[in-house]
């Protein structure tokens, strides 16, 4: 079908095109309508269906013969690990597991917080929470105490899963102690936890609180599936919030199924046979909707990943992981090509291997360079296709479907909207940008099912972060345009949030957390381009009168602290000691201006500025920095 055809279907009955598409998932009541708009802006789909996550990811292949099938493999690059679990197996595992937390107490609606590395058992633990209508909640594994226990004040679990440790390339992170001191700090106690021992590291467990995975399930067997409402959350999922204060985007049970459901074909083409690989995490948007979901809803077989696509052992790993196991998709951020590119430019390690099972390359997570995709598609002789979502929608919003017949791949541009996605450019008055004309991107109400119909018991937080800018529009956050084409570009955050390596990243919560070092009195963090991570984070550090101490110590102390109450996932290793801030009259500091600067590019002076001087004393300290970079 064509592109065109399917988009304008969607725009002139999108109530009867998703209860079309409701049609591929299995239900447990039909739902009677599509969409309940009368508490506007907080739409429901699907709201009087009933039905089970867990059930369309698994129990319905078995039933339906296809239990032999590899439904989960698992590749660790970092352990030399490798297993096959079938669609029988992972039932079997998954049901013993949501039994056992059945006997604990954990009933429909409760929350459980799972704090895994990347394991069959995280799969399990999320299928396990669905299965039985419990809201998981993944926190990214290793994440620091301080943030694990404001997800857990939020969210409130009766329960948490971890594992003992992640495993990196060169070192062990212990996670059993981030979570004790999180759960001290936090004011909200868990009434158990699960802890899943790894080899390379045995955690003492809390008596009376802690239990051994294998020990917790000794005596469980099976559990069928629990109704759940189309409306109801399946997980709740924390994004960076501009305060520091992460935001819990809930995700609707009904509204993922379907959604998730329809992309497997529709935009990533992926037929029943198909290898679906999403080198990302559990712990981020993708590894929810394109690990763990999409590929096991549609009766894929989904590759579980641990390593880097660099150093485990070398840049060879992802060609060895198509071949070893013929893969047909592959989805990772540009991130990862750039850090293959930047070890083996010319690709020495490509012709090792045998790529050819390999139908399409998929990149999102930050903008994908012209560069990277030229070359990923010259080495490995596929289309590569950059998308564009985001953790509030949990599926893409803009892209070029390679289930349909659509219009040609325009490189430099995310692609073209996707039905659900009424995709505008709004000027600050509101008003439509024109052709090519940078503006905020919005997406026009309602939004498709599966996106969030709110923040984890913050409503009003919901609509002033989303809805109060735009009237009847979805901020999105970014800013861009639309060419004449209709093809959409992604330019640019509008506020603070960075994006590191497809980790989306506030420079306001390391702004928070850096003035709460004793020496130093204001400062502020800029995301700067990066060839590798797409943005990195640059602190501008101004002292206290009076603090004569070594500059160097003090940074060293900085980027340590930022470490302990963020975690290493913020890649913040920069920073400068300067007099001043530039601000404007009204004391608003110029970031936006600091970051023309460290970037290179071109600025004018804003006539708001109290001292322009400040400027090139900017200048001057990122000299020793490099930046901006050097060509």
């Amino acid at each position: 079908m064509r592109y065109e055809d399917l988009y304008n279907e969607w725009k002139n009955d999108p109530e009867k095109f998703w209860i079309n598409a409701a049609q591929n998932i299995d239900w447990i009541n039909f739902p009677s309508f599509a969409l309940d708009s009368s508490n506007k802006p907080f739409y429901k789909w699907f709201p009087d269906g009933l039905v089970n996550t867990c059930y369309n990811a698994v129990d319905r292949h078995v039933i339906k013969g296809k239990g032999e099938k590899t439904a989960i493999i698992y590749d660790s690059a970092i352990r030399s690990v490798k297993e096959k679990i079938t669609y029988s197996q992972l039932l079997e595992r998954v049901t013993k597991f949501a039994h056992a937390m059945s006997n604990a107490g954990i009933t429909k609606g409760d929350r459980v917080i799972i704090y895994m590395p990347m394991i069959p058992e995280a799969i399990v633990s999320m299928l396990a929470c669905s299965r039985i209508g419990a809201i998981h909640s993944v926190v990214f594994g290793g994440f620091a105490s301080n943030e694990l226990a404001v997800r857990i004040d939020d969210a409130k679990p009766k329960a948490i899963i971890a594992g003992s440790c992640g495993i990196e390339p060169t070192s062990i992170i212990p996670y059993k102690p981030l979570l004790d001191k999180a759960i001290e700090q936090a004011n909200h106690k868990p009434n158990f936890c699960v802890i899943f021992q790894r080899d390379e590291l045995q955690a003492p467990l809390v008596s009376n609180r802690d239990y051994d995975w294998y020990e917790f399930q000794k005596s469980s067997s099976e559990c069928t599936c629990i109704p759940v409402f189309g409306n109801e959350p399946l997980y709740i999922l924390y994004t960076s919030g501009t305060t520091g204060q992460p935001k819990g985007v809930v995700r609707p049970t009904a509204g993922h199924l379907v959604s998730l459901m329809w992309t497997m074909k529709n935009f990533y083409g992926a037929g029943e046979n198909d290898i679906f690989w999403a080198a990302s995490d559990v712990g981020w948007v993708v590894g929810h909707s394109y690990i763990v979901y999409a590929p096991l809803f549609a009766g894929n077989t989904t590759i579980l990943f641990e390593g880097k696509p660099v150093g485990t052992p070398d840049p060879g790993t992802f060609w060895r992981i198509i071949e070893e196991y013929n893969v047909d998709i592959l989805f990772t951020a540009p991130t990862a090509f750039r850090a293959i590119k930047r070890s083996d430019p010319v690709g020495k390690f490509i012709k090792k291997y045998d790529t050819s099972s390999l139908k399409t390359l998929f990149l999102a997570g930050e903008r994908a360079d012209s560069d990277t995709i030229n070359w990923a598609s010259n080495k490995l002789k596929v289309p590569v296709i950059d998308h564009w979502w985001q953790t509030e929608t949990g599926f893409p919003m803009v892209g070029c479907p390679q289930g349909l017949n659509s219009p040609p791949v325009k490189i430099g541009t995310a692609g073209l909207a996707m039905p659900g996605f009424d995709v505008k450019v709004l000027d600050e008055g509101s008003r439509t940008s024109g052709t090519n004309e940078l503006g905020s991107i919005v997406v026009k109400l309602p939004l498709p099912p599966g996106t969030l119909p709110t923040l984890w018991n913050a409503d009003d937080r919901f609509k002033q972060s989303y809805l109060s800018r735009f009237p009847g529009h979805y901020d999105t956050g970014d800013a861009g345009f639309i060419d004449s084409d209709g093809y959409i570009s992604i330019m640019a955050r509008t506020d603070d949030v960075i994006n590191t390596a497809g980790h989306r990243l506030s420079t306001g919560a390391m702004e928070e957390v850096l003035s709460e070092h004793p020496d130093i009195a204001e400062c502020a963090v800029i995301g700067v381009s990066d060839d590798l991570k797409g943005q990195l984070p640059l602190g501008f550090i101004c002292l206290n009168a009076g603090v004569n101490r070594n500059h160097e110590e003090i940074i060293e102390e900085s980027i340590s602290l930022v470490r302990d109450k963020i975690g290493p996932v913020a890649s913040f290793k920069m920073a400068v000691i300067i007099e001043r801030l530039p601000k404007t009259r009204s004391g608003k500091i110029l970031r936006g201006t600091m970051l023309k600067i460290a970037n290179g590019e071109n600025f004018k002076v804003p006539a708001t500025i109290d001292d322009p001087s400040i400027l090139e004393e900017i200048k001057k300290a990122l000299i020793d920095l490099d930046y901006p970079k050097k060509s």
